[in-house]
């Protein structure tokens, strides 16, 4: 079952002269459950696809659809709770908050869209770290973890709210080959286990194997 669509996308940064072209008629579908990856060399359009498809950036010109809702029309506000509900992120630079414990990084998001914290957000933030294999640093400060355990917990706090699509941008590029390797195993488990899609950007051809697709971006269209 389709999960996302794009068609004919398009994004240019500047204008005249200056103009950048960086997507150029792009197409692009997601089925509900997919685990794939994104490459291309830099300079290709994943970072920029990977925003737009997150709701973060609108395309100069394209159709972008999601879960049915036409995401193009939609208002700010509209994405701003099409994007809490539906879309989780993972960076390179996990941007945890250092003062804060793992559970409560990862709890945020809930937090944020609640407007408090429950009871129930900590059980979910706890398993969550608990299958990330952290189970003994829920309530340590994340200024106190090593550069793996502090993406993992990035990885937990991108599905806190139950995403139907996580969006992963270099996940793994601040990781020694160990650590990489084990967050993308939890990944995959995750996506087997809930049924959650993947895209992850990656120039890291051991990673990109991981995944069941490779889908390859090149001057602003999918080649591959």
């Amino acid at each position: 079952m389709t999960l996302l669509t794009v068609s004919d996308l398009a994004k240019t940064f500047g204008t005249g002269d200056t103009a950048t072209h960086v997507l150029r008629g792009l197409n692009l579908t997601l089925d509900k459950g997919e685990m794939a990856a994104l490459l291309g060399p830099s300079g290709s359009g994943k970072s920029t696809l990977l925003t737009i498809l997150g709701t973060l950036m609108q395309p100069t010109s394209g159709a972008h659809q999601m879960l049915g809702v036409d995401l193009i029309r939609a208002t700010d506000a509209a994405l701003t709770t099409f994007r809490n509900e539906h879309i989780g992120f993972v960076f390179q630079f996990h941007n945890l908050l250092p003062d804060f414990t793992a559970l409560e990084n990862v709890i945020f998001p809930t937090a944020i869209r609640n407007g408090r914290e429950t009871a129930a957000a900590r059980a979910r933030g706890a398993d969550l770290l608990t299958r990330m294999g952290l189970a003994e640093r829920i309530h340590f400060p994340s200024a106190n973890l090593s550069g793996g355990q502090k993406q993992r917990v990035a990885v937990a706090r991108a599905l806190m709210n139950a995403p139907e699509l996580v969006l992963a941008d270099e996940p793994t590029g601040n990781l020694d080959r160990a650590s990489a390797l084990q967050v993308m195993e939890l990944i995959a488990q995750i996506n087997r286990d809930e049924g959650t899609t993947f895209l992850i950007s990656t120039h890291d051809e051991k990673i990109a194997a991981t995944c069941k697709r490779q889908i390859v971006v090149g001057d602003g269209v999918v080649t591959g």
